[in-house]
């Protein structure tokens, strides 16, 4: 009698393992470098880390500006009340740490050090929603929630390295703080292909459709281009609105899109409650708008450990997931 065949298990390594999908393009560190091409031009930039250089690409930054780059320890509260310290006397701070660090333990220090009095401090968290398999210790699946509550904090859901790359200056040119949900190692190229630049506060329409509007940011973008080609083989027309600030919120750029009889998804790395899904609800209902928004998100629960590949099927971030999702809700 033969066997069946298995599928391949998957080694632990896969539960901290790229997000890419097999053959994607990717561009190693693109926070990293472009923080070092942002320094060499404005001198007044500097890095700080609670001990996680080496994960959150900050190494990059180190190795090319030591004298520059600080080493705070695990002690997230101190990294941002030294952060603060630096933005007072002129400095712009990039200080990196994992997100649930930022969110969960240094919240405080964050809004009445930094927020409060506005300063230019740009938080770097890794591992943002479902990027790691390391369970809840590690996956900051909440803290666009926990942040967008919070007065002047820019917040910024990049899709690949386009994104991060065309934002950091940008971030280090802005007024306030900001927040920027970090997508470190071998990230993903997949926004040159569309004739796309960052801006600041703004959404961007990638592609259009007659019958679909996909209202997505962060790596949901690049599985919302990739399941609406999967989409066009079922005859399925999909728009994707690529929304990379999730606050300020440019509604006036998603309305106009959301403001038709296409079905409308949106798409986030982040639990369907408080990110982008009621971030796009709320700008509908104060425009009055009656129309019904279908989320593709994290549950609202605690996530399992194990491997990347494994977790985003089971939640519903994969984009045969998503296909599935869209096709049911056509009927």
């Amino acid at each position: 009698m033969t066997a069946a065949p298995t599928t391949p298990r998957l080694k632990t390594s896969a539960m901290i393992a790229s997000f890419a999908d097999p053959g994607q393009k990717t561009t190693p560190a693109p926070f990293g470098h472009a923080l070092v091409k942002a320094a060499r031009e404005n001198e007044n930039i500097v890095g700080l880390t609670a001990d996680l250089g080496k994960y959150t690409d900050m190494h990059v930054f180190a190795q090319a500006f030591p004298e520059r780059f600080f080493q705070m320890g695990m002690a997230e509260q101190l990294l941002f009340g030294a952060a603060a310290g630096m933005a007072e006397t002129g400095l712009v701070p990039f200080a990196s740490t994992y997100s649930v660090f930022a969110a969960r333990r240094a919240y405080d220090f964050l809004c009445l050090d930094i927020a409060e009095p506005n300063l230019n401090v740009n938080i770097v968290g890794g591992l943002p929603g479902l990027t790691t398999g390391y369970g809840p210790s590690h996956q900051a699946t909440e803290d666009m929630a926990i942040f967008r509550g919070m007065p002047n904090l820019t917040i910024v859901d990049p899709c690949d390295s386009v994104d991060i790359e065309q934002a950091v200056p940008q971030l280090a040119a802005s007024d306030g703080p900001t927040y920027l949900r970090l997508l470190r190692g071998n990230v993903p190229t997949v926004l040159d292909e569309y004739d796309y630049s960052f801006e600041l506060g703004k959404a961007k329409v990638l592609r259009g459709g007659a019958d679909v509007v996909f209202v997505s940011s962060g790596l949901m973008t690049m599985r919302a281009l990739d399941a609406a080609k999967e989409l066009a083989r079922h005859s399925v027309d999909v728009a994707v609105v690529h929304t990379p600030t999730i606050k300020p919120f440019d509604a006036a750029t998603v309305l106009g899109e959301v403001d038709t009889d296409r079905l409308v998804i949106t798409l986030e790395n982040h639990t369907e409650v408080g990110g982008l899904f009621e971030t796009v609800a709320s700008a509908v209902v104060r425009a009055g708008l009656g129309k019904r928004i279908v989320p593709i998100a994290l549950p609202d629960a605690f996530l399992d450990a194990g491997a990347l590949p494994t977790l985003h099927e089971r939640y519903g971030l994969s984009t045969a997931r998503i296909v599935a999702r869209t096709l049911a809700e056509l009927g």
